[in-house]
């Protein structure tokens, strides 16, 4: 999970702009959902190409910060897991949390 944000920012930002789409609406209906282009407007937005980004889909700005909010807190509890990252208290000073 540490290295995906990485790995996407190595990609270059066009990198799925071709190909099929994969939005079941598109494919059965042929009708544009929501979420359609929003995997192509990360990847802009990610490479700070804001044109390019509101262009594939204006909810860009919404999702973004959602998923660095959703990959904080996987990373923060990966962490937690491998024992690097301490956990917090909750118990007030002076009890003991056994």
């Amino acid at each position: 999970m540490l290295a995906l944000p990485i790995v996407l920012w190595i990609l270059p930002a066009d990198f799925f702009d071709d190909g099929q789409s994969v939005c079941v609406s598109r494919l059965l209906f042929d009708v544009e959902c929501y979420a359609c282009g929003l995997t192509r407007a990360v990847m802009h937005l990610m490479h700070l190409d804001f044109a390019e980004a509101f262009y594939y889909n204006t909810l860009v700005v919404v999702v973004m910060p959602l998923l660095i909010l959703l990959w904080g807190i996987w990373v923060r509890q990966d962490l937690r897991t491998l024992g690097l990252f301490p956990k917090s208290s909750s118990a007030p000073a002076g009890e003991s949390t056994a």
